[in-house]
């Protein structure tokens, strides 16, 4: 892949398809692939099938999903089952069948068993049972892994997988039911500043651990496999770092100089216990992140507050 390498994005517009565009751009990209939702319904197996017999990518990140947090999960299961199945299946089946030379497959690491040991190694997939709270969008995930691996082995198609752990950074969702725990968090907090409520209600008890990576470090992570990795298995990518979910809620307080009270409510659901991947194997390669948790948050509030403003 370089500068002149017909690239397309998939979900271009979203938090980590955005962050990728952004990297492509920063090093000379010159011919990018990009459709809004409008313009291309991934969903629609005749309009992905038409887009690629025209456009013809050499280069493909797969970066459109229906995401969301518990809340979300809970709330729309089929939607996320079916949507997600929808977009990988057209998408991996037609980059393959125009010629597409290899294509990157972002997983995720809630599809890993909920008890599994810690770290989480990337051979842990399928080992036990799913986190009931996002199960259908994990089961969907991993129908996507497989069926990368799948065409890998049965056509030497070159489709990779990158299992990024829990991510955050500018461009994000912050609708406050349907978010995940950071931007969730942060829209939360920052509007009890604004309005100086004297306290923040956060869902379970605050005692899950989480690892957190900037979504500039995934995409500079995604460029980077793109380049260099070619195997079938999937490969983690993280920050090697956790903290709990009330110490990264104390953290984004300080970041936006909120003095009110955060209290949890445990009769909402925690989610995974514990969730931190081994980074073994990307680290191998010759790849660490390099954006720490506190930077990064104030650099993702700043952003926050500016399309607030």
């Amino acid at each position: 892949m370089n500068s002149d390498s017909r690239i397309y994005v998939a979900g271009h517009r979203g938090l980590v398809g955005s962050a990728i565009v952004r990297r492509l751009q920063a090093d000379g990209a010159a011919n990018l692939i990009l459709r809004t939702h409008h313009e291309l319904d991934l969903v629609d197996q005749a309009a992905v099938e038409a887009f690629f017999a025209i456009e013809q990518p050499e280069y493909v990140f797969l970066a459109a999903a229906k995401v969301g947090g518990i809340h979300a999960n809970s709330t729309y299961p089929a939607e996320f089952i079916h949507d997600n199945l929808a977009i990988q299946t057209n998408v991996i089946h037609s980059a393959w069948k125009h010629g597409t030379k290899k294509l990157l497959f972002l997983g995720s690491s809630c599809i890993y068993p909920r008890d599994c040991p810690q770290p989480i190694k990337e051979e842990y997939l399928l080992t036990g049972p799913l986190e009931q709270t996002n199960e259908w969008y994990a089961v969907a995930k991993i129908a996507g892994l497989k069926m990368c691996q799948a065409y890998h082995r049965q056509y030497g198609f070159d489709a990779i997988v990158a299992m990024p752990t829990n991510l955050y950074g500018p461009g994000d969702n912050y609708h406050p039911d349907n978010s995940h725990v950071v931007p969730a968090l942060i829209r939360r907090i920052h509007d009890a500043k604004i309005t100086a409520t004297p306290r923040v209600t956060i869902w379970g008890s605050g005692t899950p651990l989480r690892e957190f990576l900037h979504v500039e470090d995934l995409a500079d992570a995604a460029l980077f496999l793109m380049q260099y990795y070619n195997d079938e298995h999937p490969v983690n990518v993280g920050s090697g770092q956790e903290v709990s979910i009330a110490e990264l809620a104390g953290a984004i307080a300080d970041a936006v100089n909120y003095e009110g009270e955060l209290v949890f409510d445990t009769s909402r659901p925690d989610g995974t216990p514990r969730k931190r991947l081994n980074i073994d194997r990307l680290d191998s390669l010759g790849w660490r992140a390099r954006i720490a948790l506190k930077p990064g948050l104030e650099q993702t509030i700043n952003a926050f507050a500016l399309t607030t403003s």
